[in-house]
């Protein structure tokens, strides 16, 4: 009896279209919202830390001075919350699994030496500007005391007349 109805099943499967996907010869289609891995656009990251801050895990690391983002993948969970706290929003969770392999390696991320420089000019021409208006804001306050010592003394002499 139990053969009969496992032929007549294999029987009807024989016309149907298979439930199985053709996975090597077809991509694979990620369900909306699912996690996948971290990925860096990392010449519009500028080193602040904060996804380094938010990682649970201590996954990531950023050396803002040369211009380095690491991340350890085997220890990532793809929580996304690096992704969130991102204000340059360079990290994106890219849909899709990551090429598996047989040992523990962490992604280096470098930026290009000519971004490196340009972000060393915006630098020194941002403390530039810093530096000339609290030279102003110095000169202003020196030239408010020299007013207000000369109005200071205007007063005593008009007293001294009276």
């Amino acid at each position: 009896m139990s053969l009969m109805s496992f032929a007549s099943e294999s029987l009807k499967n024989l016309f149907k279209k298979p439930v199985t996907t053709k996975y090597p010869f077809e991509p694979a289609v990620y369900p909306e919202r699912s996690r996948g891995h971290i990925e860096i656009e990392i010449d519009n990251c500028i080193g602040c830390g904060m996804c380094v801050r938010s990682c649970p895990l201590g996954a990531l690391q950023v050396n803002r001075a040369k211009g380095l983002w690491a991340i350890n993948r085997f220890d990532c969970i793809a929580c996304g919350y690096c992704v969130e706290k991102c204000p340059k929003k360079c990290l994106f969770m890219k849909p899709g699994y990551q090429t598996p392999g047989e040992q523990k390696n962490e992604d280096v991320f470098v930026k290009s030496p000519e971004q490196l420089e340009k972000e060393a000019k915006q630098r020194e021409e941002a403390a530039a500007k810093a530096a000339a208006a609290q030279q102003a804001a110095l000169a202003k306050k020196a030239l408010e005391a020299k007013k207000a010592e000369e109005a200071a003394k205007a007063a005593k002499s008009e007293e001294g007349k009276d």
